[in-house]
């Protein structure tokens, strides 16, 4: 037999732990203290046991808290999916498309896709969030975000993940570095270099392109290399321009730098790796024409990397010059 639990108390106990308390949750959900109280006694009643422990700084799950959360999370997003099902029917497609991408991924040929994807559906609000990868997972199992664009499949049976492409990792360093034109880079030529990178962090929320630089040294046997911690890609890139250290990046993101000349790649084999991208959605949500079309958009990107494509594009002047050179000759 159901119990007739109300939706409303299932939101302000899923705002309480979001949030990290009661009077955040009042807040963000508008309503009085007392009003969030209310909602959760009753829930608690109807559930026949407390969902919080009140401690002295706040409130903590009890296990009972912690095994309806993932339940009462999952029937908010049905909740949301009913609605944008129903909304549907009444026309084009409207509303709002979460897509949340591991930042590191937000390089100019991805965001150039979803300018294009904003301008051809100009009745969708396109949102857009960064994250690590195990939040991407967490904010699309939750119903926060339609679709992830994030690193490794995720194994979670009720995430549907798609391989993207395999991002290729670049070592990279200043333009006036001692190594920065030589052919090919050993790891005698790298003993005593400093390397930038993010800062460790525990294994579940540690991100694959982070990790890839400590095996790519321990494969040099340079186990022992500085690793400069800093929080930031966008920091990382000009401590690398400024001479700080050298640093293994995703392609896409460095592409730029690359082509301007600001940063230099360097020819490390032992360095050559690629790290998975995939795209992920909750396996029984339920898909917009829009976020479908996204869905399209996003499996098809990038059609080649960057450095792909800018080795391309210089095989095609380089071989459109010499037809000139030779049409002078002749």
């Amino acid at each position: 037999m159901l119990m007739a639990v109300e939706l409303d108390h299932v939101e302000a106990f899923v705002a309480i732990v979001r949030r990290g308390g009661f009077t955040r949750a009042a807040a963000a959900l508008h309503l009085s203290q007392p009003a969030i109280s209310r909602r959760v006694h009753l829930l608690e009643s109807e559930l026949g046991a407390p969902l919080f422990e009140r401690i002295r700084s706040g409130v903590v799950l009890t296990d009972a808290g912690r095994a309806f959360l993932p339940h009462a999370e999952a029937l908010l997003a049905s909740m949301r999916d009913g609605l944008e099902a129903v909304q549907a029917l009444r026309g084009m497609d409207r509303g709002a498309v979460t897509l949340v991408v591991v930042g590191t991924l937000a390089s100019t040929t991805l965001t150039e896709r979803l300018r294009r994807f904003r301008d051809a559906h100009p009745a969708i609000d396109l949102r857009l969030r960064t994250a690590l990868s195990r939040e991407v997972s967490d904010l699309v199992r939750r119903g926060d975000a339609t679709l992830g664009l994030r690193y490794d499949a995720d194994p979670n049976p009720d995430i549907v993940s798609t391989a993207i492409h395999d991002e290729p990792m670049v070592p990279v360093c200043s333009p006036r570095h001692r190594l920065a034109r030589a052919p090919r880079v050993g790891a005698a030529a790298l003993a005593g270099e400093r390397w930038v990178a993010f800062p460790p962090r525990p294994r579940p929320g540690g991100e694959p392109y982070a990790l890839a630089l400590e095996r790519g040294l321990a494969v040099l046997g340079l186990h022992g290399s500085e690793i400069v911690p800093i929080d930031s890609l966008t920091a990382q890139k000009r401590m690398v321009e400024a001479g700080f250290g050298l640093a293994l990046l995703p392609a896409s993101s460095v592409d730029e730098e690359l082509r301007a000349g600001t940063l230099r790649a360097l020819r490390v084999p032992a360095l050559r790796m690629t790290v998975p991208v995939v795209l992920i959605h909750r396996r029984r949500a339920y898909l917009s024409g829009a976020a479908q079309a996204l869905t399209v958009m996003l499996t098809d990107w990038p059609a080649s990397t960057p450095t792909e494509a800018g080795s391309a594009r210089r095989a095609r002047g380089s071989s459109a010059r010499a037809r000139r050179r030779s049409d002078v000759r002749r």
